[in-house]
């Protein structure tokens, strides 16, 4: 067999395969014979069809099935022969296949170059030391509070702000629409409008959000009052649709609610459950607080250690490997809008932009990711059984569901290997933390 490396690129490459006439006649054969086995030809008994005829009749197939047989051993063989191994299934073309004839063909692949890690000592991250002061801890509490907030009905005065209002609303907007092409003398031409009607809806008096003039329109009302009133948008209102035209609100008020926030003391404290004390839920939450700030110091610190990795490969990423981490960011993306009730199909996210934008971090986390591959292999580095079954177990608690089944998924996926890979590279972070180069920081 004759085989012709061709270097495209750093990591495209090409292999030119010349199968010998031999090898090819000699396969043609074989599988003549399981047709002629097979074969249903007027004329002739079951299994008795001349070689000869069995050719003709099915040459295509005959011919199609050799080159399925001889096509991937042959790969299979020159790569290994050349230590070469491919990031994705190589890409058959230009086949020629004939009887008495060399079997011809160019496989295209990618292949990730060597890689280089380089002095682990060389790797310089910032460690940074959790410091919570007390105007964090002053912030948590009020946002604890802030979340406590009760609603206490109010019937003895009207609207004021700050209040929480219960109503059903009927929105009449203009719609815009051209200038007509004729405009007759002392004639107004008639605006289209359309209406919205919202039953139940709750508006926190003096919010940002409200429309101008709103929260104006309602101070003073009562429960179980109406109200019809004119709100006319400025020509720069931040919404386009709006702006410069004029909305008739009909409101009828069900019900006044006061927010009250909780006193900071001993009682709230009690009230969240765990706590004897303020100073008990203090110290909760000043240990929750140091917690949260050492994670983030700790995503960070890894972040800084993966954008250096990704500097210390020279090449281009392969593009399927590319492709592939974008097509997992999409993916995630597209996941975190569903858990918030969003539709992705009806969204206006131009999803092509979208992939163009995610290539440059995507780049950066495939070369991260292959220098982990490359350290876990020098340092014999790699998961066990056991550390993938706890990882296994700990998604199956997670997602409410048993380990048997969450291993079941896995394997029908192809997840398994994925799951792996992903604690192997885990555990090579783990090794580099320890030998780069650490700076603490306040």
């Amino acid at each position: 067999m004759k085989t012709e490396f061709i270097d495209v690129s750093d990591t495209q490459k090409n292999l030119v395969v010349e199968i010998p006439s031999t090898v090819v006649d000699a396969e043609i054969d074989k599988v003549s014979r399981d047709y002629s086995k097979a074969a249903r030809i007027p004329g002739f008994r079951p299994g008795k069809v001349p070689a000869k005829v069995v050719k003709q009749r099915f040459r295509d197939q005959i011919l199609h099935d050799v080159a399925h047989g001889l096509i991937p051993r042959a790969v299979d063989e020159a790569l290994r022969e050349r230590g070469v191994e491919p990031v994705d299934t190589p890409d058959i073309r230009d086949v020629v296949v004939e009887e008495g004839q060399p079997l011809k063909f160019t496989a295209s692949f990618e292949t990730v170059p060597p890689i280089e890690p380089g002095d682990y000592a060389g790797l310089t991250v910032h460690r940074k030391r959790a410091r919570i002061g007390d105007a964090d801890l002053d912030q948590a509490l009020s946002q604890l509070r802030e979340r406590s907030a009760r609603y206490d009905p109010i019937d003895y005065r009207g609207i004021e702000l700050g209040d929480s209002v219960l109503m059903d609303l009927v929105r009449t907007a203009e719609k815009k629409t051209e200038e007509p092409l004729i405009v007759i003398p002392g004639e107004r031409p008639q605006a289209e409008t359309e209406t919205d009607k919202h039953d139940n809806v709750t508006v926190d008096i003096g919010a940002p959000a409200n429309p101008p003039g709103f929260n104006e329109a309602l101070l003073g009302l009562s429960a179980n009052e109406q109200k019809t009133f004119d709100i006319h948008y400025p020509d720069d209102y931040t919404i386009a649709e709006l702006a410069g035209t004029t909305v008739k609100y009909d409101v009828s008020i069900k019900a006044i609610r006061k927010r009250v926030v909780p006193e900071l003391d001993d009682e709230f404290a009690k009230d969240l459950g765990e706590y004897d004390s303020l100073d008990a839920l203090k110290v909760r939450v000043r240990a929750d607080l140091e917690r949260e700030a050492e994670l983030e110091a700790e995503r960070e610190m890894r972040s800084e250690l993966l954008k250096q990795l990704a500097e210390r490969v020279p090449f281009d990423v392969p593009a399927s490997l590319l492709d592939r981490e974008i097509d997992r960011r999409v993916e995630e993306f597209v996941r975190r809008l569903i858990e918030q009730q969003i539709d992705p199909m009806r969204t206006n996210i131009n999803w092509e932009e979208f992939r163009e934008r995610q290539k440059e971090a995507a780049a950066e986390s495939v070369k991260s990711a292959l220098v982990l591959d490359e350290v876990a292999r020098r340092e014999n580095i790699s998961a066990t059984d056991q550390e993938l079954d706890a990882e296994i177990t700990r998604y199956a608690e997670r997602s409410g569901r048993t380990p048997a089944a969450v291993r079941a998924r896995l394997e029908k996926e192809g997840g398994l290997s994925r799951l792996y890979t992903g604690l192997r590279r885990e555990k090579a972070m783990s090794f580099l933390l320890t030998r780069v180069t650490g700076i603490e920081e306040a």
